[in-house]
């Protein structure tokens, strides 16, 4: 049952916004609403619904940080129909109001940006949608597997998969960094031909993602092992240029010139 699992943290990840309840997501499954939360939480420690709050409440956290978005529009953003019920949930979490957290985190990130040293200047474009074949990794640490090993496997399946380009870019998605992420976790695989994604035989342990299209802050990284600094610069510096960071996966995409970092950024009007 763990696939299923897996498959209940990704939908939970990526309905925040939805009101839809966890007997919805065990009748996707086809178990019992009970079998569902016992099994996520032997898996992943706490309950389908306390998890999803620990999400949006993450989501909230970033924007407040890395968007000038006011605190209500916030709350919506990332799930919460209810102000005060809201405000009470974060201030349980994070000990602190939205508004002290905003100032907190921000001043956390300056300091950070100034420990990294030297000046940024992140490329702003658009990028166009694509399409990945990932798996989802759980992993603790800050620790990222070298650029060079993405291409050997996905969950021990070999690359290349049938029909995909034999030197198709590797991708990572990180969803959530730093201690007070609720599940450490990202998406690791390749980019594949978006006309041909639907051909391709995927085993069940991966999934097919539809990246959207995006605007974002791009940035090379020489040595991926400063990601950390490197981004806390990158996400001090937007603001300098009236850009912002929309709280979205952050992209790491490898090919034959390196690594390169995509921030996706906040869309204003």
């Amino acid at each position: 049952m763990f696939n299923e699992i897996v498959r209940a943290e990704i939908w939970l990840q990526d309905t925040l916004e939805s009101q839809e309840s966890i007997a919805a997501l065990a009748e996707r499954l086809g178990y019992s609403t009970s079998q569902v939360r016992r099994r996520f939480r032997q898996y992943f420690g706490m309950s389908p619904s306390a998890y999803r709050e620990s999400l949006r409440l993450e989501k909230a956290g970033r924007l407040l940080v890395h968007t000038p978005l006011g605190i209500r529009e916030v709350a919506r953003r990332s799930g919460y129909t209810n102000h005060s019920a809201f405000s009470r949930a974060f201030l349980r979490r994070f000990r602190c109001t939205p508004r002290e957290h905003r100032q907190s985190g921000r001043r956390a990130l300056a300091k950070a940006a100034s420990e990294a040293g030297g000046e940024l200047s992140p490329r702003i474009q658009r990028i166009a949608p694509c399409s990945a074949v990932v798996a989802r990794q759980y992993e603790p640490g800050a620790a990222l597997p070298a650029p060079d090993s993405w291409h050997e496997s996905l969950n021990g399946y070999q690359l290349p998969l049938p029909g995909a380009p034999e030197r198709a870019a590797a991708i990572m998605l990180l969803y959530a960094m730093g201690p007070e992420a609720a599940l450490p976790r990202r998406d690791i695989g390749v980019l594949v031909d978006g006309r041909a994604a639907d051909s391709l035989a995927i085993p069940p342990s991966l999934r097919l993602l539809q990246l959207p299209e995006a605007r974002v802050a791009c940035l090379d990284l020489p040595d991926p092992a400063r990601l950390e600094p490197m981004l806390a610069g990158v996400l001090a510096t937007l603001p300098e240029m009236s850009e912002h960071y929309s709280g979205e996966p952050i992209r790491l995409v490898k090919s034959d010139a390196g690594v390169e970092l995509q921030l996706p950024l906040l869309e204003t009007g």
